[in-house]
């Protein structure tokens, strides 16, 4: 039985350019934390305008996480539709 050849290939350096992403992952991903996501924002904003000015978290901390989960949620639904786009092309 001969041995098995593995052939020897030097990396060009091209990888990243013709690398390609898991479009069924990255689909999952941004379905499950888009809405996620969404309503963080709206209970942290709602949170933020009933909180009283002497509350634990106070009303500006609580605003600070409603913009935070707000700019996850563009981010996640941007990346929804660009994924969606791609397996159109692509699949």
């Amino acid at each position: 039985m001969r041995p098995a050849k593995t052939p020897r290939q030097w990396h060009s350096g091209t990888e990243p350019a013709t690398a390609r992403s898991d479009l069924k992952l990255r689909f999952l991903l941004s379905v499950t934390f888009t809405p996620f996501f969404a309503l963080l924002t709206a209970l942290f904003a709602v949170w933020a305008a009933h909180s009283s000015a002497t509350a634990a978290p106070s009303s500006g901390t609580l605003t600070f996480f409603a913009v935070c989960c707000g700019v996850l949620t563009l981010l996640a639904s941007i990346d929804l539709w660009v994924v969606i786009r791609r397996r159109r092309t692509e699949l």
